[in-house]
């Protein structure tokens, strides 16, 4: 009985180093990210900000292309509605229908609160395809929900980035994460991401539940939720453009 335990052990041990070297970690960044990016995508979604005198709900649509264009539309409430928002490149504008004005998003500013949720204007910058701007390493592994993961840690192989250092929790069938960390580059943890109701949408695997959570403010986190998103659509050029903010 002892030598059969043995032997199972040096089987288990030889099975996991073998699945080890199946895949690198920087090749789970590249399904992941084949997965979460598409050359153009359109998102109806809302968020539900929980703050510390109750809820509120935030709709909005939104129109991507690629990494580098961005324009989201705010939809509801009555007081938000109409609110814009425009991303070329790294530069980000904001259209407020109440002063009937648009500024530029920059600086300290970027680090700003979007609507009192726990997402910062610097996380609706944020498109980049994770295995281009990332070094990973798989650190473990994890169970979430039941589900099996890779524990990856990144480390940032570009200068600039809102979170020099993250760890993700990826589901190893899926190729989704579940849970991600966010660092700065002191090691301090500054946002946790949990990610919920993954389906499979066209062909890929998308959460369309995310629970954000900056752990240095006070709350209960702010859920944002994807009512509906379809990929590789036909989006007018005329959407990426400053006169779009006013229109």
């Amino acid at each position: 009985m002892f030598f059969r335990k043995v032997i199972i052990t040096i089987i288990v041990l030889f099975s996991n180093q073998v699945f080890a070297q199946d895949i690198s970690a920087n090749e789970i960044l590249k399904k992941i990210d084949a997965n979460l990016s598409a050359d153009n995508q359109v998102i109806s979604s809302k968020m539900v900000i929980h703050g510390k005198r109750g809820d509120r709900t935030v709709e909005s649509k939104s129109w991507t292309e690629g990494t580098e264009k961005s324009f989201t539309e705010y939809l509801a409430p009555a007081r938000d509605k109409g609110t814009k928002m425009l991303k070329l490149g790294d530069q980000l504008w904001m259209y407020s229908p109440g002063t009937d004005r648009t500024i530029q998003i920059s600086g300290h500013m970027l680090r700003q609160s979007v609507m009192g949720s726990d997402l910062s204007y610097e996380d609706m910058m944020e498109d980049d395809k994770l295995h281009e701007v990332y070094d990973a390493v798989i650190a473990g592994r994890d169970t979430l929900e039941n589900t099996v993961c890779w524990i990856l840690e990144l480390t940032a192989t570009e200068k600039d980035l809102a979170y020099p250092k993250r760890k993700l929790w990826a589901d190893q069938k899926r190729f989704i994460p579940l849970r991600e960390e966010l660092y700065a580059k002191s090691g301090t943890l500054l946002k946790r991401i949990d990610f919920k109701d993954v389906r499979s949408i066209d062909g890929r695997w998308y959460p369309t539940r995310m629970i954000f959570k900056d752990v240095l403010k006070e709350g209960q986190g702010t859920e944002f939720i994807v009512d509906d998103i379809t990929f590789n659509q036909d989006i007018p050029a005329y959407i990426f453009s400053k006169a779009s903010l006013k229109k």
